[in-house]
């Protein structure tokens, strides 16, 4: 029995099947360490539960998971690895990726950093320089930067730390308007120091609109005037 004569020709590479038109191809296996969620293939769990709106939500093996995002031309995002069983969801990855970055950028903007203001006294600080520097915080408050008040002891000075604890509170008070104590007077070292922190705004009320009349005030109408009688003879 003659044997066949063995191909020699070039061979196909190995490697995972090529894409059938329509069909959206399938990632890779293995993981970049710069992709933050696992996706299609890269889920190892047998079972996922899937979410969002273009699914029916439960939990399914991970052949029909994969089975339904491929249906969608969509991919399989691991959005919750350590949840029993892992959470999925199916969608475009590149746009999962976008929504997150956008996500968390905004809460970067609505991230108020917190600016502190130092003010410092002497504990025999004079009313010219304490008004003086009571206008400066006014004005950082009103900035809605927080105000760190501090009488700064030197030497024997440290006697009059009740003068400099009197000092403070009268600040705070005059600041009622604009702070509250976040911190009463507390001496550290030859430091006695206080922490206000801005009142939030009241929101101003709304004006009201071209042809409707302003609210009446509450409570029991004035009574109107009586008239005089006059005399007609």
């Amino acid at each position: 029995m003659e044997k066949k004569p063995n191909f020699s020709g070039p061979r196909r590479p190995m490697g995972p099947p090529r894409p059938r038109p329509g069909q959206r191809p399938r990632r890779d296996d293995v993981r970049s360490p710069q992709d933050p969620y696992a996706t299609n293939q890269q889920i190892r769990a047998r079972e996922v539960r899937l979410v969002g709106d273009n699914v029916e939500q439960g939990i399914y093996p991970i052949e029909k998971a994969l089975r339904i995002a491929r249906d969608l031309e969509l991919d399989l995002i691991e959005i919750s690895p350590t949840a029993d069983p892992p959470v999925c969801r199916v969608l475009d990855y590149q746009k999962f990726l976008y929504q997150q970055k956008k996500r968390q950028k905004e809460q970067k903007a609505k991230a108020a950093k917190v600016v502190v203001k130092e003010i410092r006294f002497g504990p025999q600080t004079d009313d010219h320089d304490y008004n003086f520097k009571l206008k400066h915080a006014i004005g950082f408050l009103k900035e809605g930067s927080k105000v760190k008040a501090y009488v700064f002891f030197r030497g024997r000075s440290i006697l009059f730390k009740e003068q400099g604890e009197t000092l403070l509170l009268r600040f705070a008070t005059a600041l009622e308007e604009y702070a509250k104590v976040e911190m009463m007077p507390v001496l550290e070292g030859k430091r006695m120091t206080i922490m206000l922190t801005p009142l939030k705004s009241s929101p101003k009320k709304a004006a009201p609109k071209e042809g409707q009349r302003p609210a009446k005030p509450e409570g029991k109408p004035a009574e109107a005037p009586e008239a005089e009688e006059t005399d007609n003879n």
